[in-house]
């Protein structure tokens, strides 16, 4: 495994990559991500350990994107199989994506607790679901200062467990040595990095634009706007998701591809390369 250094611009390929992929296969795409979704939502139904085992299963989910985006990249049909991509791929792959699991639940617990010690537990709560958000918790100082610290150490959590998926699923490298090697490639490529935030800053802007055009012209019917945004939130999330695949195969060398992976298990498909056509052709 090699990692790659790419200029600025690939960045900006990153975002049109997710998008590509989306409309490609918008119905599979957007149906995986809802499904993750409320799968992550219904074990945080349970109490005490749910909203913790949701979180474990955030790095399986992410990669399994990874995948459906390779697969729709290949021409290829991703279906809800890829879900389960992680928990196919051999005992020893399984155990290190559930121990990576554990680990980013543990970091952001870490950080949620850290952040409850300056305002009593008001930005957990709310940001878990368990209190609604008042405009008088808002204007509270030390809510947003907690919501502040939260965003700041969420970002190197964030680094940590960009690539570390695909790390621990496509070249078998263990959980706490992906994580390295993930921070490591996304500091080296900083400024592909920064273009691609952003670019998916500017996309998202320009859905509160689109939501705010409808808006007027349905009239500010208020269930009418809210199910637009619900609805373009979730196709951009979609199209992120989608796209966290390029910024992995620009980053490091490919493996070597195999048709079974450990154990003689099917691999899915791998990362696109660089030399398939890109995204915007």
């Amino acid at each position: 495994m090699k990692l790659r250094i790419v200029p600025a611009r690939t960045g900006l390929d990153w975002v049109r990559g997710g998008i590509f992929v989306f409309r490609r296969q918008p119905l599979a795409m957007a149906a995986l991500f809802f499904l993750s979704m409320a799968a992550m939502s219904m074990l945080s139904l349970f109490p005490l350990i749910g909203p913790a085992l949701a979180l474990v299963l955030l790095p399986s989910i992410t990669l399994a994107m990874m995948v459906a985006s390779a697969e729709a990249m290949q021409g290829r049909f991703p279906t809800p199989d890829v879900l389960l991509v992680a928990f196919r791929t051999g005992r020893q792959r399984l155990r290190h994506m559930l121990q990576l699991g554990a680990l980013y639940a543990a970091g952001f617990l870490l950080i949620i607790g850290l952040s409850a010690l300056i305002d009593g537990g008001e930005f957990a709560l709310v940001y878990l679901g368990r209190a609604a958000l008042t405009e008088e918790t808002v204007q509270s100082g030390s809510f947003q200062a907690a919501m502040w610290l939260s965003m700041v150490l969420y970002l190197p959590l964030s680094l940590l467990f960009w690539h570390a998926p695909g790390l621990v699923h496509w070249h078998g490298v263990p959980p706490v040595k992906s994580l390295f090697f993930s921070i490591v490639a996304c500091v080296r490529n900083l400024g592909a990095f920064t273009m691609y935030g952003l670019g998916w800053m500017g996309v998202f802007a320009m859905g509160g634009v689109v939501v705010s055009l409808l808006a007027g012209l349905l009239g500010g019917s208020l269930g009418a706007v809210s199910g637009i945004m619900v609805g373009l939130a979730m196709v951009m999330a979609t199209m992120l998701f989608g796209s966290i695949v390029f910024t992995f195969r620009d980053c490091f060398e490919p493996p070597e591809r195999s048709a079974e992976g450990p154990g003689g298990e099917e691999r899915p498909a791998s990362p696109p390369t660089p030399d398939e056509p890109a995204p915007h052709d």
